[in-house]
């Protein structure tokens, strides 16, 4: 089975009783014959899971440390018959006159390793120092266990031989919650998974802020973190248990048990490897701790072992969102819409006052991402306290424009109090064309004039609609009209720009461009958060108008009901497709058959099959490389997002690498 890179990890609470060390080994083996059903890999059990947390003195007393470790052997032999991953289940263990609190890995009928609690907190309601010696304490390496000689430390990092980037460390509870917690050493040394069993109760705020330490963590080790705490089996003599679970992933939750819940949990999700290698790779200062001799790194032992890859139902359980770049919260989403919104008016702003303010030309199609420019451009002058009048917007119609967009660009410029110059482009194009000798659609132009030219475009058939000559003149005749009225703001964004969707020089060309760092699906959003959030009357009811319009450049003849014959979508395939790809590929650095796979799995707005998945996907390939030369070139602009095309910035390609390897992965991929 093809995992593409994604290891299936629980977290699991069972039920417990205090000091019931057979019962508890029971519901331990239950939980792992129910982790093997749902394919997990790798599965977490909370802090001394085997007596329980709350034992007290009880943990002195030879009967129960006799009996915990009976229940880790019952674990480890009938374990194997019911679990094929590796589990980690917690103990208190006493060797050579010392009682440690720790965690067992335990995989194959074998414990791969023992690993102590680093830190004892002994602080308000903790008394751990009072039942348990501290990991330094051990002046030994291995200790006999289970009727084995196991590694002992908190130097230990599992690695599994068989899945490719899956090494993992173990932390327990107080380990997480300090300054530096041996999860930190542990990713330096090339841990990417991170396990936590825990004890820690619940008080008011207290699971908001272990959230975030386990979502923090993830984050600065750019792994995937495994959270397991005790539940409501433990005594409340003192204190309450809420069975908190939590998976992270880079400073992402991706799964959260719910607390205070009855009987057994296992919270179970998919942590993506292949994201967390790439971010690795890309952080080259990731691994500078390296550096630090004093940090004791290589002192570090591996220990090694094989995992089974089973077939999966479902094959992956995390939610795989369709529009990557756009928030499904709707909180979060104005609260994002905003911020971008305010880092595009700082940028322009900030340009704008270093050349002088001078007069902004912007051209104003009617259309989605002109009309965004439009409004940051606004909103920046009237940061900067400069009046709108400074604006000169043109609209410039050719062959291809429609009533329709015409007359969203002039109710635009009339609600946003913006003086509109409109100018037919379409004469100066033809005497371009004339110049050049050139026949658009076969049609020789000696004699003909602008109206008699677009009488017999409209009567071309739809297939013989191909000139780029004449969509390009058109292009550059506008840019050139901008250039020569003032400081051009330009209005492509990064998705056009990924697929090479704009005219070299022309509307791939500015002074500045606002847009560019922000996705096609983001600006419809933008344009939307703005008709409700900053306008009203009858700029909202026109932004709106706007947003709903299909996607065109306009730049072929209308047809005859004067409706338009190129529809961007039709070329470069689904704008959320080209968006979700896009992200997957720069963000990650997703191999084509993943990106595939995850698009397989999303609930877009439209359903696709998987050959018009792996066609869009195809034509993405191909256009993204064939056009860095365009990406090379680009204006400046701010970076809004985690995914940039700037050549200044964050990617840096060559203008003539081949697509072959990430197109034949693709045609050989699942």
């Amino acid at each position: 089975m093809n995992t593409h890179g994604f290891l299936r990890v629980a977290a699991a609470c069972p039920e417990l009783r205090v000091a019931d060390c057979p019962f508890n080994a029971d519901r331990t083996l239950a939980l792992m014959a129910r982790a093997e059903g749902q394919g997990v890999n790798l599965l977490v059990f909370p802090e001394c899971g085997l007596t329980g947390y709350t034992c007290g003195d009880l943990f002195h007393l030879q009967p129960l440390q006799r009996a915990a470790e009976a229940a880790l052997e019952k674990v480890v032999t009938q374990g194997e018959k019911v679990f094929r991953g590796v589990a980690v289940v917690g103990l208190p263990l006493a060797i050579e006159g010392q009682l440690f609190n720790c965690a067992a890995v335990v995989h194959g009928g074998k414990v791969l390793g023992i690993v102590p609690k680093t830190y004892l907190p002994n602080y308000k309601e903790f008394y751990d120092a009072r039942y348990f010696c501290p990991a330094d304490n051990a002046n030994f390496s291995a200790a006999a266990c289970a009727g084995q000689s196991v590694p002992f430390g908190t130097n230990l990092l599992f690695d599994c031989r068989t899945m490719s980037g899956f090494t993992f460390g173990v932390e327990i509870c107080e380990d997480l919650w300090m300054p530096v917690p041996p999860s930190s050493l542990q990713a330096v040394m090339g841990a990417t998974v991170f396990v936590n069993l825990s004890a820690s109760n619940e008080v008011i705020g207290k699971a908001g802020y272990r959230r975030q330490l386990v979502s923090s963590q993830s984050a600065r080790c750019i792994g995937g973190y495994v959270y397991a705490s005790c539940g409501d089996g433990e005594s409340t003599t003192d204190i309450v248990f809420g069975g908190h679970c939590l998976v992270a992933e880079n400073g992402v939750v991706l799964a959260e048990s719910e607390r205070f819940g009855h009987g057994q949990q296992l919270l179970v999700t998919d942590l993506d490897l292949d994201r967390l290698l790439h971010d690795r790779v890309q952080t080259n200062t990731f691994h500078d701790a390296n550096r630090v001799s004093d940090l004791g790194l290589a002192k570090y032992r591996s220990l090694s072992f094989d995992l089974e890859a089973t077939p999966r139902a479902p094959d992956l359980l995390r939610r795989v969102d369709p529009h990557p770049f756009v928030p499904s919260d709707p909180a979060t989403r104005d609260d994002r819409c905003r911020d971008i919104f305010q880092t595009q008016v700082t940028a322009l702003g900030r340009r704008l006052s270093h050349v002088g303010t001078p007069p902004v030309s912007i051209g104003v199609s009617g259309g989605l991402d002109s009309t965004l420019a439009l409004l940051v451009l606004c909103k920046t002058l009237d940061a900067l306290c400069i009046t709108r009048d400074q604006v000169r917007a043109l609209t410039m119609p050719g062959f291809g424009t429609t009533n329709h967009t015409r007359a969203n660009a002039a109710d635009l410029a009339r609600a946003l109090n913006v003086t509109l110059r409109e100018v037919d482009i379409r004469a100066m194009c033809l005497d371009q064309m004339r110049a050049l000798g050139h026949a658009p659609f076969g049609i020789r132009l000696e004699g003909e004039s602008v109206d008699s030219l677009c009488d017999k475009l409209r009567r071309l058939a739809p297939d013989d609609l191909s000139d780029l000559t004449f969509e390009n003149t058109q292009a550059r005749v506008r840019t050139a009209l901008l250039m020569n009225s003032g400081f051009v703001i330009g209005t492509g964004d990064l998705s056009e720009l990924a697929v090479g969707w704009c005219t070299y020089n022309a509307d791939h060309m500015s002074m500045y461009n606002p847009n560019v760092g922000i996705p096609k699906t983001l600006v419809k959003f933008l344009v939307k958060w703005a008709a409700e959030n900053e306008f009203d009357g009858a700029a909202r009811r026109t932004l709106l108008t706007i947003a709903n319009t299909e996607f065109s450049p306009e730049l072929l003849p209308t047809d005859a009901a004067g409706g338009i014959t190129q529809a961007t979508e039709a070329s470069v395939g689904p704008y959320e497709l080209v968006d979700f790809f896009l992200y997957h590929f720069l963000r990650f650095g997703a191999a084509p058959e993943k990106i595939l796979f995850l698009a397989e799995r999303a609930p877009f707005d439209k359903q696709y099959t998987p050959d018009e998945l792996r066609r869009w996907l195809r034509v993405f390939l191909r256009r993204f490389f064939a056009n860095q030369f365009k990406r090379s070139c680009l204006p400046d602009g701010p970076k809004v997002g985690s995914v940039s095309v700037s050549p200044r910035g964050d990617w840096r390609m060559p203008s003539d690498a081949a697509a072959r390897v990430w197109l034949d992965a693709l045609e050989g991929g699942e």
